[in-house]
């Protein structure tokens, strides 16, 4: 094995980074299956004490999620409906000792196409907090994940936090998964979907996106804007078509072909939406 540090303070691991390229270590879920089978000799910065980190906090015009959160810490926080998409996202994210360990932003920095936690916070203009010895920076989730396994973070920044803006409308969202079997198991197709309310009943905003799809999750910003000013309810259904998918780019693999994830992104989306129009 190369070199391990564990800093106890975000200054120490960024002069760290700052001095040589390391591997970082969070909660370790995606780290060691990905090094199953070879030596394990990368330099590893181990960020998991790093308490500043840690958390979920309200501010003024929006919420901040450490980036070393768990999954089961922000399914036990107490949110607003507009979160509930991306709590039951983190329910499907492996078993519970995965849910444990695993982080938040240990998700989104892996950028895996069926990265359960990202097509929730695409929906939910989820931005990302960059840290580096030359200064902060604010990304959003969307333009950070770049492809399949790359990102825009650079060999020396850390994610600190995940930042959610405060909608201006009552907001509700949810997510749905289609696996193989029901639990612990990779998405075919996965689909959040949050909708605004304006105060006539109508959508005043949607945010749909759909993962396992496309190299990276997509949002259907043609079906959005063909939500806006129609009445709550679950004939909200009925507007999504398939024309509303043309961004999409799904693969050919043992879960299932092109043809079928695509026929389940678009039933995912109609019950997304059928769901949400019941719930409002």
């Amino acid at each position: 094995m190369g070199d391990y540090l564990q800093p106890k303070t975000l200054e120490d691991a960024l002069a760290a980074l700052a001095a040589k390229p390391y591997v970082l270590l969070a909660g370790g879920t995606d780290l060691y299956p990905a090094r199953v089978g070879r030596p394990f000799d990368d330099d590893v910065l181990d960020i998991s004490r790093l308490d500043d980190l840690k958390g979920i906090s309200e501010q003024d015009d929006h919420f901040r999620i450490g980036a070393l959160t768990s999954w089961t810490e922000l399914i036990a926080a107490g949110l607003p409906p507009m979160f509930d998409g991306l709590k039951l996202a983190a329910r499907e994210v492996g078993g519970v000792q995965i849910q444990n360990a695993g982080t938040i932003a240990g998700n989104i920095c892996n950028a895996s196409p069926a990265a359960d936690g990202v097509p929730p916070l695409l929906t939910l203009n989820a931005e990302l907090e960059l840290a580096a010895s030359r200064g902060t920076s604010i990304v959003p989730v969307e333009k950070f994940i770049i492809n399949n396994r790359q990102t825009r973070r650079a060999q020396d920044e850390i994610v600190t936090a995940i930042r959610v803006p405060r909608p201006s409308q009552p907001t509700t969202s949810t997510f749905l998964k289609l696996g193989a079997r029901r639990y612990l198991v990779i998405s075919i197709a996965m689909v959040a979907a949050v909708l605004e309310r304006a105060s006539d009943g109508t959508v005043a905003a949607a945010r749909i996106a759909v993962g396992s799809c496309s190299a990276k999750a997509q949002r259907l910003r043609l079906l959005e804007r063909a939500l806006i000013g129609q009445p709550i309810s679950p004939g909200l259904a009925a507007i999504a078509e398939p024309s509303h998918l043309s961004r999409l780019a799904p693969i050919d693999d043992v879960r299932g072909t092109a043809e079928y994830r695509l026929d389940a992104a678009l039933t995912l989306v109609r019950r997304a939406l059928a769901r949400l129009g019941e719930d409002s």
